[in-house]
């Protein structure tokens, strides 16, 4: 069995942090507490030096994510942060233009 990705909040606590105060002013209380439990399933893979996004669910077959799909703008202090949420999950955090956060 493979181990399970690793929780996002534990790779990147800030980047979590704000993730869910900026849910919860755009009003998406439930992918507030969502947010807490992403785990880095993939990178991005783009290699652009701006994008440091990443799927937090398998990428779907063919790139598109059907019925059920929003993508929600947020609206950092520094960058872009875009979500992509299926069905009320978050399955890609879109993160652009932003320093590249600490790991622990």
């Amino acid at each position: 069995m493979e181990p399970e990705p690793p929780l996002v909040r534990e790779l990147f606590p800030d980047l979590v942090a704000e993730l869910v105060t900026l849910l919860e002013e755009e009003g998406e209380p439930g992918l507030a507490i969502a947010a807490h439990d992403l785990r880095l399933v993939a990178e991005c893979g783009c290699g652009d030096d701006v994008c440091q996004s990443f799927y937090s669910a398998p990428r779907p077959p063919g790139q598109k994510y059907g019925p059920g799909h929003r993508t929600i703008a947020l609206s950092p202090s520094t960058g872009m942060l875009l979500l992509d949420v299926v069905n009320e999950r978050i399955v890609y955090v879109e993160v652009l233009n932003r320093p590249k956060p600490e790991s622990p």
